[in-house]
This record gives C-alpha cells, structure tokens and sequence, in this order.
C-alpha cells in the first residue's frame, strides 16, 4: 500500500460511503489547502484543517468546529486516519506499549519511552516483518502488508495525547523493514518534521539492510539518523541470525553505508544485539572494529531482550563490558543501550502483533 500522492488527494470527489477514501493524516497544509479549495471552501480552511489534525488532534471532520455544519455533514465519509486503541500496557519504568487497530481491523504496536527531558516513540512501519530475524519476535508472527503515512503518523500523534506531552523523538524501530516501505516512510517523515514539528535529526531511521535502499535514501539527502541493524560482523554469522540477509552480502551492505556518510556527511549508527555465547565474544568484537573502519560510525550494543520463541540468552555483564573495552581499544564509538519496556514485553526485539502473545 503506497501513500496518497497529492494529485490523488486533491482531486478525489466527495465518495459515496463505500468507496476507498484517502485519509488526510499525513497531507501537507498545502495538500489540505488545495482539497479544501476542490470541495468548493475558501483556502484558509486548509491552515484551520491542519491545525486541527495536528495540534488538536481531531478524529473526525464532524467535530470541527470552526467548519460549517453543512460542510461537516458532506465531508462526514472523509477520515482523518486515526485508530482505535486496542491494548495498553504500562511497565514499571513508565514506558507504554500500545496494540493499535487499523481500519482493516489489523493490529499494530508502537511504544511511548518516556525520560526526564524527552518523550521518544518507536513507530511500527509494517504490520508484522518478512525479515525473519531469528531473535526477534515480530519476525515469528509473519508479515501482512505496510502501513500508510497516516498510519505511522498516526502513532506518534496517538503516545502525544497519551502522555499528554509533545514527543520529542521518533525512532523508527517498531514492527517492520522501513526500506521496505520507502515512499510511505518518507512521507511520514516529511510529516513528523514538517506537520508535527519534530526535529529532524531527532527521527531515527532503522534498517536491516535492503540492496540498493541506502543508496537511495542517500540522495534525498535527510538530516534524519540512519541506523543500521547489523548484528553479526561476519556474513556468515548474519546469514545465520538474518535470513534475509543471504543475497545482501556484508560488504555490500558497509560500501552503501560508506556512500551514504559520503554523500549526506551524516554518520551511520551500527544496531547490535548482544547475544550469549553467539556474537559476543571478543573476536567478534575485533572483527565488527575492522568492518566499520575508516568510516563516521558509531555502535549501539543491545543486550539481548527474551522472547519465548527462542533460547538465545543475555550475555553477562562482564561479558559485555569485556566486548565494549574491545571496541574502544580498537577506538569504534560505541555505547550499550539498555533497552525499556522489558516487563511489558516493549522492549527492542519483543513487539508483537496480538495481546495474548504480547
């Protein structure tokens, strides 16, 4: 499922009911602009519009206020774009999982990470994953299609008037492959940015690597954060915890993400989950060194995060110590990220798409 191009918003008539109607979450105060203007409404309704999705959060035309009742009631079969909450769970460290249903009824996760200075939303780009990571829940439960700008958008919007506090960051590191998804991606970034008001360089775009895609993103030329989910410092390794990852050979991946620092002058971060007795060791972590010299990087480390469909295990903490020595000493930027949200099975790696499961 693609996102609505502009020609498409704004040149759809009023629809019988039963018809497909492109939602307006996501669209632009220009593209607002312009179909109000089609309906036969003055332009200024289109700055009205996008205030009201954005900044009050409306779920209905018919609750617009400032619109006449007439119009309301023309415009009534046009959606906004939002969903229904379907679960919310609350771990001790106030992190919040959300099961989200769409209009089709599917079901989605995004989780609110709360913290003294920010609010950051890990955002779902898929419902369900084709990647298969063998240590990731989301993979297990198979994939079902993308999601549209409206409803990545959608997610952010919905852990905002949760906490009732602007989100500060977005992390696209939910359910799903975003290079999968690239045009919608893209479009939902462009709004975080330019219709929520989030900060560029404070949304994250995650990757297990897709041929070509990091060539690609390069040349829109985003302030965003690209992080790459890289795992294994061998290919044969990665194979082994990637399936996906057999025809996108390691070096390939690393040249595309040299293009990128190249071409954008932004670093690429390395996700790396650490896992016991499997890459963790320190030759690995000396070969993980050589893969990313001579390039802007820096490697996140993530202490592996069960889930009941595999036995992988959490190395100890000595054993992650002894792997970040190694990577200084080898002088790679690195950090251990200590995932949130493991009691209410929110963290890194644990999303799933029902609430039995989750």
């Amino acid at each position: 499922m693609s996102a609505t191009p502009l020609v498409s918003l704004v040149n759809s008539p009023i629809p019988k009911t039963s018809e497909l109607i492109p939602p307006l979450l996501g669209a632009s105060v220009a593209e607002l602009t312009a179909w109000v203007q089609q309906q036969g409404q003055p332009a200024y309704r289109g700055k009205q519009l996008h205030e009201w999705i954005y900044q009050k959060g409306v779920r209905s035309l018919a609750d617009i206020s400032v619109f006449s009742k007439n119009w309301r009631a023309e415009v009534a079969a046009v959606p906004i774009g939002r969903s229904t909450l379907h679960y919310r769970s609350v771990a001790p460290d106030g992190t919040v999982k959300y099961l989200l249903q769409l209009a089709d009824g599917l079901i989605v996760e995004t989780v609110g990470i709360p913290s003294d200075k920010r609010l950051t939303v890990c955002v779902s780009t898929q419902v369900g994953c084709p990647m298969a990571c063998d240590f990731c829940a989301t993979g297990k439960g198979g994939y079902k299609r993308n999601l549209t700008r409206s409803e990545i958008v959608d997610q952010v919007l919905t852990v905002q008037e949760d906490f009732q506090q602007r989100v500060s960051h977005v992390v696209f590191m939910g359910m799903g492959e975003p290079l999968l998804n690239t045009e919608n991606v893209l479009a939902a970034l462009r709004s975080l940015n330019q219709d929520v008001g989030i900060g560029a360089r404070s949304l994250t775009l995650s990757t297990v690597g897709i041929p070509s895609r990091i060539r690609q993103l390069a040349q829109h030329q985003l302030q965003v954060t690209l992080a790459v989910s890289l795992h294994a410092p061998n290919q044969a390794l990665r194979e082994k915890l990637i399936p996906s990852a057999k025809p996108y050979p390691l070096e390939d991946l690393l040249a595309e993400c040299r293009e990128y620092v190249e071409i954008t002058g932004r670093r690429v971060s390395f996700e790396y989950v650490l896992l016991a007795g499997v890459n963790d060791l320190p030759e690995h972590a000396l070969q993980l060194a050589k893969c990313l010299r001579g390039f802007q990087s820096h490697v996140n480390l993530i202490p592996y995060n069960p889930i009941q469909e595999v036995d992988y295990k959490r190395p100890s903490r000595d054993r992650i110590d002894a792997f970040v020595n190694v990577l200084k000493q080898q002088n790679t930027a690195v950090s251990v990220r200590y995932s949130r949200g493991l009691e209410a099975d929110a963290a890194c790696g644990q999303l799933r798409t029902s609430k039995s499961n989750g």
